[in-house]
């Protein structure tokens, strides 16, 4: 399928499908797809096994040229990643350099590539904003903490579904009244709500928008 490079721009708050429907997508169009958010679980991870003496300056340096493949590891969901990766992310420093790493993925992928895809918190808002398409994805509350309480589950993980619900209530608080890049919906955003979908109905729904403006 030749297609023009495009770029699409998906956000989200957590466990609402965005990532396994984005990395459909990467898919079937091929495109360059990127979880925004295990950028900064990966640099957590490197700064804790590193523990180095000026952590601004090694965070900045890694975070110019960030392995694809390494997002992918599980190892990245982790309590002690998830924490420190939050409060690296409120570092402006931190995130003007992982910012300019994300938008160099979202506008000069690869040649082998038709486009990019990117899903995150702020990525029609900041990352951007000039995207060819832009989804704002989302589910109820419950429903996201079930499938999170699920996914956990068949990691392995000893997890109680009231402490998940709590603990995304808070994600979902922090991530809309943030100071910088706040979790909102762009203007020109198309709501894609998951609640009643499953993930192949969800994926058919944000394709047919596509290809009713690629065609």
């Amino acid at each position: 399928m030749k297609l023009k490079k495009i770029k699409v721009a998906i956000d989200s708050p957590a466990a609402a499908g965005a990532g396994t429907i984005s990395k459909m997508l990467a898919k079937h169009y091929n495109l360059l797809y990127c979880d925004t958010g295990k950028i900064y679980r990966y640099l957590a991870k490197k700064l804790i096994q590193k523990k180095p003496k000026n952590k601004i300056s090694y965070l900045k340096k890694i975070s110019k040229k960030v392995d694809l493949k390494k997002l992918k590891d599980k190892t990245l969901i982790n309590d002690e990643v998830a924490y420190t990766a939050s409060q690296i992310a409120k570092d402006l420093r931190v995130r003007k350099s992982v910012l300019k790493f994300q938008r160099k993925l979202a506008y000069n992928p690869p040649p082998s590539y038709n486009g990019s895809i990117l899903d995150g918190r702020d990525i029609g808002t900041i990352v951007i904003k000039d995207a060819d398409f832009k989804f704002y994805i989302t589910a109820s509350i419950k429903i996201r903490a079930t499938r999170r309480f699920k996914e956990l589950k068949k990691l392995g993980k000893k997890v109680k579904f009231e402490e998940i619900l709590k603990s995304m209530k808070k994600r979902d608080r922090e991530d809309r009244t943030r100071k910088h890049s706040k979790l909102k919906k762009a203007a020109n955003s198309t709501l894609i709500n998951t609640s009643g979908l499953s993930i192949k109905n969800s994926f058919l729904k944000v394709k047919k928008i596509m290809d009713s403006k690629l065609n």
